[in-house]
C-alpha cells in the first residue's frame, strides 16, 4: 500500500514538472516575439526571466525524478537533498537575471536611449502569458503542498513572481504608450523603471527561496518544529524527560532523532512499545523517519523497592518478595534472589554479595540485607504418577478448602484443583474465589495461610500454588 502511494506521488509530481516545462517553453516563445516587436526592457527582462524559468523547470523535473528514488548504499538517507539543491540552483539563476535587468535599466536611464514600440498586440500577448503563469503557479503550488516538495514549491514561486512582474511590465508599456499619445516624454522612462521593479521582485523572492534552501542544505531545523516535538513527547506516559530532539530535512522528508529518559525499571518490551508510540506521535506532527534513543533514569522520588529492582536489573538478576523494616534507625531489607539453577553455591553467593553492595549504596546509614537465594526455574518436567491417584487427591483438597470459609471469611469457594507428581514431588495448584473489594495485601496473607493449611492437612504435598479470583455478584 505504501509503495503504491509513493509511486502515485512520484507520478503526480513528474506530471506537474512536465507541465511546468511545457508552459515555460510557450512563455519564452511569446516573450521573445514581443522583444523583437517592442524593444521593451520590461519585456526583455520578462523574456530572460522566463528563459531561466525554463532552465529551472527542467532542473526541477530532473531533481523530482532523482529525489523520488529510494535510499541505496551510497545515499542512506534517500535522495531528497536533490530537491533542495535544485531550489538552490534556481535561486542563483534568479539572482543573475535580476542583476542583468538592473544593469540594463540603469544603462537606459542614464547612458543611452532605446526606442520602444508599444502596441495592443504586446499587451494582449502579455495578458495571455499572465493567464498561463497564474494557471501554472496554482497547479504547482497545489502539488507542492500536497507532497511537501521543495523543488516544485520553488518552481511555483518562480511563476508567482512572473505574475507580478508581468503586471508591472504591462503597466510600464501602457505608460510609455500613454506618453507618446499624450506627449509626456518623461513617461519613456517607465519601461526602465518597470524593469527595476521586476528585478526587485525577483531579488525579494530569490532571497526568501535562497534562505530556505540553504537552511535545508545545512540541516537547519524548521522553525518551531523541534520545540513542538519536544513538548508532545514530554507529555507522553512513560517519558520522564526529553533530553534532546534533532530535526533535519531532505526534500519533502524529515528525519528526527529523539533522546528521552525512561524509568530504569522499565523492561525492554516496555521501552520498545514506548519507542513505537513516540515514533507514531511524532509522525502525527510531521511525516518523518524517526529514531528514538531511550536513556534509563531514576524517576524523582523513586521508591526504595524500585531502586532495588533497578539495581538487580543492572546485574542481570531477578528479585521478588521484597520486604523492609525500619527499626531504631536501622533499615532491614529482605528479598528473594533468583539465580541460574546450574550455578554452584559459591557463584550464586557472589551474585548475592554484589547485589547487597549495590543496595547499601542506595541510602546513607546502616542497612542490613538478608537475601534468600533460589534457583530460577528453566527445567520443564514430566509427571511421573498415576492419573487416578492424583485426581483423587485433587478432589480431597478441593473438599477440604471448601470447608474453610467459616474460618476464612475472605474465601468464597475453591475450584480447578490440579495435583501432579513430578520427579517424586507433589505439586498442587488451584483457583480460589475471594471477596473482590479486599486489598491485595490481605488476599496475599489469606492465600499464604490457606497454602499452609493444605500442606498441614496433606503433608505429602511439596508445594501449593493458589490463584485468587475476584467474586463477581450476578
Amino acid at each position: 500500500m505504501a509503495i503504491a502511494i509513493q509511486v502515485e506521488e512520484g507520478r503526480e509530481k513528474r506530471r506537474a514538472a512536465l507541465l511546468s516545462v511545457g508552459s515555460a517553453v510557450l512563455l519564452v516563445s511569446l516573450k521573445a516575439f514581443l522583444v523583437v516587436r517592442t524593444g521593451s526592457l520590461g519585456v526583455l527582462s520578462e523574456a530572460l526571466h522566463s528563459s531561466l524559468d525554463l532552465i529551472a523547470a527542467i532542473i526541477t523535473l530532473l531533481s523530482v525524478r532523482v529525489a523520488d528514488q529510494p535510499a541505496d548504499e551510497r545515499h542512506l538517507y534517500g535522495h531528497g537533498k536533490f530537491e533542495n539543491f535544485s531550489a538552490f540552483v534556481e535561486t542563483g539563476l534568479l539572482a543573475l537575471t535580476a542583476l542583468y535587468i538592473i544593469y540594463e535599466a540603469f544603462a537606459r536611464l542614464f547612458f543611452r536611449s532605446v526606442h520602444i514600440q508599444p502596441s495592443l498586440t504586446a499587451i494582449f500577448v502579455l495578458l495571455i502569458a499572465l493567464l498561463i503563469d497564474i494557471t501554472r503557479a496554482r497547479a504547482l503550488t497545489r502539488v507542492a503542498k500536497k507532497y511537501s516538495s521543495e523543488a516544485l514549491e520553488a518552481d511555483a514561486l518562480h511563476f508567482s513572481t512572473d505574475v507580478w512582474s508581468t503586471i508591472v511590465v504591462i503597466v510600464g508599456i501602457a505608460l510609455v504608450w500613454a506618453g507618446e499619445m499624450w506627449h509626456f516624454p518623461s513617461l519613456v522612462y517607465a519601461d526602465a523603471l518597470a524593469g527595476l521593479a521586476v528585478a526587485a521582485v525577483i531579488l525579494w523572492v530569490g532571497a526568501r527561496l535562497g534562505r530556505r534552501t540553504m537552511d535545508a542544505l545545512l540541516d537547519v531545523a524548521p522553525e518551531g518544529l523541534q520545540q513542538e516535538i519536544a513538548r508532545a513527547v514530554a507529555g507522553m506516559d512513560g517519558v520522564l524527560d526529553v533530553d534532546r530532539v534533532r530535526v533535519r530535512r531532505a526534500g519533502n522528508r524529515h528525519f528526527v532523532d529523539a533522546t528521552v529518559s525512561v524509568p530504569r525499571t522499565a523492561s525492554l518490551e516496555q521501552v520498545h512499545a514506548l519507542s513505537d508510540a513516540i515514533e507514531k506521535r511524532i509522525g502525527e506532527i510531521v511525516p518523518s523517519d524517526v529514531m528514538v534513543h531511550a536513556e534509563p533514569r531514576a524517576p524523582q522520588g523513586e521508591h526504595l523497592f524500585e531502586a532495588i529492582r533497578a539495581a538487580a536489573q543492572s546485574l542481570g538478576v531477578a528479585v521478588h518478595d521484597l520486604a523492609a523494616v525500619q527499626q531504631e534507625g536501622q533499615l532491614f531489607i529482605e528479598l528473594h534472589l533468583e539465580v541460574d539453577e546450574n550455578l554452584s553455591l559459591r557463584e550464586a553467593h557472589r551474585q548475592a554479595t554484589e547485589l547487597e553492595e549495590k543496595i547499601r549504596e542506595l541510602r546513607d546509614g546502616p542497612i542490613e540485607v538478608n537475601i534468600h537465594i533460589e534457583p530460577l526455574g528453566r527445567h520443564i518436567a514430566t509427571p511421573d504418577a498415576g492419573i487416578g491417584e492424583m485426581k483423587q487427591l485433587s478432589r480431597s483438597i478441593e473438599d477440604f478448602v471448601n470447608s474453610l470459609p467459616a474460618e476464612f471469611d475472605e474465601l468464597v469457594n475453591c475450584h480447578d484443583v490440579r495435583a501432579r507428581q513430578v520427579e517424586h514431588h507433589i505439586y498442587v495448584s488451584c483457583h480460589c474465589t475471594m471477596k473482590s473489594s479486599l486489598p491485595i495485601t490481605q488476599i496475599h496473607d489469606v492465600t499464604a495461610a490457606l497454602e499452609d493449611r493444605v500442606k498441614e492437612k496433606f503433608p505429602q504435598i511439596y508445594r501449593v500454588t493458589i490463584h485468587p479470583e475476584p467474586f463477581e455478584e450476578k
